[in-house]
C-alpha cells in the first residue's frame, strides 16, 4: 500500500470509529428531539402543521381531547429516548404510535397523493418520512442489551 493510500486509511479509520463511538446515542438523541418537538407543538392549538390532518384521520376521537394527548404520548417517546434507561419504554411507546402514523395514506389518499403510489403530496411525504424513524428506532432499539461504556451511556 502507498503511503498516501496508508495515510487514507488511517484518516478513514479514525472516522468510521469515532462514527461507531457516537452514532447511536446522535440518532437517539435526534429522534428524541423531533419527537419532543412536534408533540410539545401539539399542545398549542395551531401550532402543529399535523392537526389537520390527524383531525382528519383520527375523526372518530373527539380532537380537543385526542390531539393534546398524542402530543403528550410524542413529548414522553421524545423524553424517555433522551434518558438511556428508558430508551426500551421509549421504544413501546413509538411501537404503539408508529402504525397510526401511517393511516392518512388509507384513509385520505387524496390528502396524500397527487398521483398513486409516487406522487406524494408535502402531507404524504411528512408520513413517509416515519419509515426513517423506523428504522432509526430499530438501530436504537437494538442496543438495549449492549455493554455501554461511561461515555456511552449519556
Amino acid at each position: 500500500m502507498s503511503p498516501l493510500a496508508r495515510r487514507f486509511d488511517t484518516i478513514d479509520t479514525r472516522i468510521a470509529a469515532f462514527m461507531t463511538r457516537h452514532g447511536v446515542r446522535a440518532l437517539r438523541w435526534a429522534i428524541g428531539i423531533v419527537f419532543v418537538w412536534f408533540g410539545a407543538l401539539k399542545l398549542f392549538p395551531g401550532m402543529s402543521p399535523a392537526e389537520a390532518l390527524v383531525k382528519q384521520t383520527v375523526y372518530f376521537f373527539d380532537p380537543a381531547w385526542f390531539f393534546p394527548v398524542l402530543g403528550v404520548w410524542e413529548v414522553l417517546i421524545g423524553l424517555f429516548l433522551l434518558i438511556r434507561p428508558l430508551v426500551r419504554v421509549a421504544i413501546f411507546l413509538l411501537a404503539l404510535q408508529m402504525p397510526g402514523t401511517f393511516l392518512p395514506l388509507v384513509l385520505l389518499p387524496e390528502v396524500c397523493f397527487t398521483a398513486f403510489p409516487f406522487g406524494l403530496t408535502l402531507e404524504g411525504q411528512y408520513i413517509i418520512k416515519n419509515l426513517v424513524i423506523i428504522a432509526a428506532a430499530l438501530v436504537v432499539g437494538g442496543t438495549v442489551r449492549m455493554r455501554q461504556t461511561p461515555e456511552q451511556r449519556i
